[in-house]
């Protein structure tokens, strides 16, 4: 980032980090990753950090920073282990943030403080079974009852699911209006009701939690509602255009540990009485590699800071979160290339950064939604 002028605040912000990814993250990634074990630890450390609420205003009890500032840290964090800063992530850009731009003074008050400061940990429940990119056909209804709604439906592909304390819920209130007819409410996950019903054997992001959620006949009073009925499609797309920023970066992350683990083992792998690094073959891969990753990192901090500045940061989110995506995939791909058959053994952590890779172009939108997304305002913006 060497054009980036980071202030006296963000440096330590991103020292902080990286000494904290090295020291006790990283160590223990492969070992979580191997057993899939939630990494609470890291996660209350994370907390102590101040990274679980970094954009929550200190009156809430949040860090009170910027989102450059969190791009920064949670680019560290995944860099370390790409499980432990989508616990990051999600609490940060899923949870907190919707309730920080949408919830009442109320709702703030009574949900902000204890995630931001990690005593509690946030979820975010969109997606179905039967309708992932397409929300407006949703099954989970929530149906108003006097002074309160009654949920009944099926949510999928929840990260945090099973370890969550609180739930930003999408749900619709009127299927009949489409669009206009979904609605966002907070739930405690032990609201009689609500049943983590399935957990997820995934390809990648092992350490984290990735579950299914039933609701059967979970009453919630009107005063969970976030905002109005029918708010609850523009609050899902705002929330997913601060939480593709937050998939962007975990891309990077990735992809810089690829190149990183490549450019080192090359340095040390010999072939033909030299270091696998002098071949110019390899070299050009490199240094694709370092291209591509130094545009998907810009490509995330121009987003994040049009988010700071209050700007329509849309089209920036969903480019970012698309090509680093695709980039991490593809810096991946090539870091096992280069360590040969010894990048398709677990011996290696190229192998499970490849894993991991995978989700980034799927969740938060997948990459054939972000160009649904980007085309759109492509199509507006020209005349």
């Amino acid at each position: 980032m060497s054009i980036i002028t980071l202030t006296e605040e963000q440096e330590l912000i991103k020292m902080t980090a990286k000494d904290f990814a090295a020291r006790e993250v990283r160590p223990e990634a492969a070992r979580n990753d191997r057993e899939g074990k939630f990494p609470k630890r890291l996660v209350d450390k994370m907390s102590e950090l101040g990274f679980m609420g970094m954009m929550v205003p200190e009156e809430y009890g949040g860090s009170g920073l910027d989102c450059v500032s969190y791009v920064i840290a949670l680019e560290e964090i995944c860099a370390a282990c790409a499980s432990t800063g989508i616990i990051m992530s999600v609490n940060n850009s899923l949870v907190c943030n919707p309730i920080l731009a949408f919830g009442s003074e109320k709702q703030k008050q009574a949900y902000l403080p204890d995630l931001a400061s990690g005593k509690k940990l946030g979820c975010f429940s969109l997606s179905e079974p039967d309708a992932g990119s397409d929300p407006a056909s949703m099954r989970t209804i929530a149906l108003r009852k006097n002074d309160s709604y009654v949920i009944n439906g099926a949510k999928a592909w929840i990260t945090n699911g099973a370890e969550a304390d609180v739930m930003v819920l999408i749900a619709a209130t009127d299927p009949s209006k489409g669009h206009h007819g979904i609605s966002a409410f907070i739930i405690d996950m032990d609201t009689p009701g609500v049943n983590v019903a399935k957990l997820e054997h995934k390809l990648g992001i092992k350490a984290t939690s990735t579950a299914q959620i039933y609701f059967e006949d979970c009453k919630v009073p009107r005063s969970a509602m976030i905002g109005h009925e029918g708010d609850g499609f523009k609050i899902a797309m705002t929330t997913l255009d601060g939480g593709r920023i937050g998939v962007a970066t975990q891309a990077v992350g990735i992809a810089r540990a690829a190149l990183e683990e490549a450019v080192r083992y090359s340095k040390e792998r010999q072939a033909f009485g030299r270091t696998i690094s002098s071949f110019q073959g390899l070299q050009f891969m490199m240094a694709d590699m370092a291209t591509r990753l130094e545009a998907s990192r810009l490509l995330t901090l121009q987003a994040a800071v049009m988010k700071d500045k209050h700007m329509n940061y849309s089209k920036e989110s969903a480019m970012a979160k698309l090509y680093a995506a695709e980039t991490a995939m593809w810096v991946t791909t090539k870091a096992i290339q280069i360590h040969g058959g010894y990048g398709y053994t677990v011996d290696y952590p190229v192998e499970s950064l490849f894993r991991d890779a995978k989700i980034t172009e799927i969740y938060e939108g997948t990459s054939e939604i972000q160009r649904v997304v980007i085309a759109r305002e492509v199509l507006r913006e020209i005349v």
